[in-house]
């Protein structure tokens, strides 16, 4: 269970930041942000809200609910303490092979926004080799045991292995777009775009060697 709370807390913390949310909104702004948490109920949501609050990192506040102007009854909206927002600070300057895993690196990325630059680049760095080791080892895995599968398991070893290249070439992008770097690449992908002004080049090269 611990697990879990190790990627909800820093998803709660950095939503917190952008701004103070009641329980509800909270939990759909974690399901809508994080496609891991789609099926986060309040049984996961509120204990660990407690936990944050006991140790200081968010508070409570009771606001008039507008939904319910009969009753006036309150809400509770939750927002960051100071200390909170150190300890997510912290939290978001990380950057060891644990945020590079599946989940947790899916809530990192939800808050790259609130990460520096330097943090960002080894993280995805870290991610790329990561995939690269899983792709490896796919493919390994892939050449001993194709033989002996069926046309199904085939197709789903095909598949993850697929999902996985997608992935590293998205990487490639991102480190690239850190750097400062745009790879031209028509759409669908395929060999990198030829700039304008070097087909303009080969094309009065070309021009040239015609009437040569």
């Amino acid at each position: 269970m611990r697990g879990r709370s190790d990627v909800l807390e820093p998803a709660i913390l950095g939503l917190l930041a952008e701004s103070p949310m009641h329980g509800y909104e909270l939990r759909k702004r974690l399901n809508l942000v994080l496609g891991s948490f789609r099926a986060l109920s309040y049984g996961s949501l509120y204990p660990c809200l407690k936990g944050l609050a006991d140790r200081g990192w968010i508070v409570g506040v009771e606001a008039p609910d507008d939904r319910t102007v009969a009753s006036r009854r309150a809400r509770i909206v939750y927002q960051l303490t100071a200390e909170g927002k150190e300890h997510l600070h912290q939290v978001l300057s990380s950057s060891g092979p644990a945020s590079w895993e599946d989940e947790n690196f899916d809530v990192r990325f939800a808050f790259f926004g609130q990460t520096d630059a330097e943090t960002r680049m080894r993280i995805l760095e870290g991610r790329r080799i990561r995939l690269t080791e899983r792709l490896e080892t796919i493919r390994q895995s892939f050449a001993r045991t194709r033989e002996r599968m069926d046309e199904y398991t085939l197709e789903l070893q095909r598949h993850g292995l697929e999902q996985v290249e997608r992935e590293v070439r998205w990487l490639d992008d991102l480190i690239d777009n850190e750097r400062g770097v745009r790879r031209a690449r028509p759409e669908g992908g395929g060999r990198p775009a030829i700039a304008a002004d070097d087909a303009e080049g080969i094309s009065e090269a070309q021009h040239e060697k015609e009437r040569g």
